[in-house]
């Protein structure tokens, strides 16, 4: 994800809790609760839970990205152009440069959504009377702020005042990321360019056409033209995929299709049960539904329209290529590493895997095998004729 992305949500995470916060420090006749209340003492602990499960899934989050993008394999950097790579990410980072792009951006989005928001705009009006948006799109704007100001008159000051409160934070969650990704673009151009050619690249930005080159490069990235091109751009790449879905289809029609409970024997089904650690027949019964709601769409689809069917087929080859690309993107993954590749082993520990590969093999069948015949030792013990008794 880029870092204006990666800003702008950190922003929509601190817009979102921000406006219903200050909605209920605003609400009227709001109840005086004393600190020592058992509703503070909830509040604080739910709070702190909160934050606690935030952490834990983003420490996860970093944890796969290390796992991706791990740098502890990597040469140390020489010192001297270190120091030249700093000059270089300083100047292209400087003060303040991460707010000057959001302000591109995030200005003009804040907007738009405080607009959507706004008591007086048709979803809003749509939300709170329960009337249909197109019929609340006829009334003239003096009437839409009518019926806003009836339901709260005191929006506009509202408004106002998360946006009052909510951009000093959005500023001060840029400022603090403006060092750590100045460090780490230091690293990576000290690796990917020479100390001659940072040397150059400083001279250059510290030329009057340099500076202005780093005052306005980030923010660029964000004006309004480019985000308008980039938007402008995607849906005929969408329709590309979509008019390309039965040749992509087409290409890969010889690929497996994944397997589900009802492809199962029944000695692969107890195998599943014993690993999953479930009866049987809960897996046995969840087969029998699944398969009976397939019977259903079956029987749903000869009904279909050859257009439906047609507009299916397309999406089920876009999802088949998704997930072919998906498959091969694992593989190219899992081949990444060429200790995984057999090839690569001697003869001898080639041998000894495979065997003992074989020998597990052998003994899983062996115990299913086994497991069969104590189960019918202990019907016939038991005089049970009916295997469901």
């Amino acid at each position: 994800m880029s870092t204006w992305k990666s800003t702008l949500l950190a922003g929509t995470f601190a817009l979102t809790p921000l406006g219903s916060a200050i909605a209920q420090e605003e609400a009227p006749n709001a109840d005086v609760v004393h600190p020592h209340d058992d509703s503070v003492l909830d509040a604080d602990a739910g709070i702190a839970e909160a934050k606690a499960k935030m952490q834990k899934e983003m420490d996860e989050v970093i944890a796969l990205i290390e796992q991706m993008f791990g740098t502890d394999d990597l040469p140390p950097i020489e010192p001297a152009r270190l120091a030249l790579a700093e000059q270089t990410t300083a100047a292209l980072v400087p003060s303040g440069s991460l707010e000057r792009l959001m302000d591109n951006l995030y200005g003009k989005m804040f907007k738009t959504i405080m607009d959507q928001a706004d008591g007086s705009s048709d979803l809003m009006l749509s939300i709170k009377t329960g009337v249909e948006s197109d019929k609340i799109a006829e009334l003239d704007k003096d009437t839409k702020t009518a019926i806003a100001d009836l339901f709260d008159p005191h929006r506009k000051e509202r408004e106002e005042q998360i946006t009052r409160v909510v951009k000093p934070l959005i500023s001060e969650a840029l400022a603090d990321l403006e060092p750590p990704m100045r460090e780490g673009m230091a690293k990576a151009y000290a690796r990917k360019f020479s100390a001659e050619q940072l040397g150059e690249l400083n001279a250059f930005f510290a030329t009057p056409t340099g500076r202005v080159y780093t005052e306005e490069w980030m923010a660029a990235q964000a004006d309004p033209e480019v985000v308008l091109a980039m938007a402008k751009a995607i849906p005929p790449m969408v329709l590309k995929f979509i008019d390309r879905a039965p040749e992509i289809s087409k290409d890969f029609e010889d690929l497996p299709k994944e397997r589900a409970l009802a492809d199962l024997s029944d000695a692969e089904m107890k195998k599943l049960a014993k690993m999953m650690k479930v009866d049987v027949k809960t897996l046995q019964d969840n087969r029998d539904m699944w398969s009976e709601t397939a019977m259903d769409a079956i029987e749903a689809d000869e009904e279909w329209s050859s257009d439906d069917q047609a507009v299916d087929a397309a999406a089920d080859a876009a999802e088949d290529a998704e997930a072919a690309a998906d498959a091969a993107a694992d593989a190219a993954e899992d081949a990444s590493d060429p200790a995984f590749d057999r090839d690569n082993w001697s003869d001898a520990d080639r041998q000894r895997v495979e065997e003992l590969e074989t020998a597990a093999a052998n003994a899983s069948a062996a115990a299913y095998e086994a497991e069969d015949a104590a189960i019918a030792a202990a019907r016939e013990r038991l005089g049970q004729t009916d295997p469901s008794e």
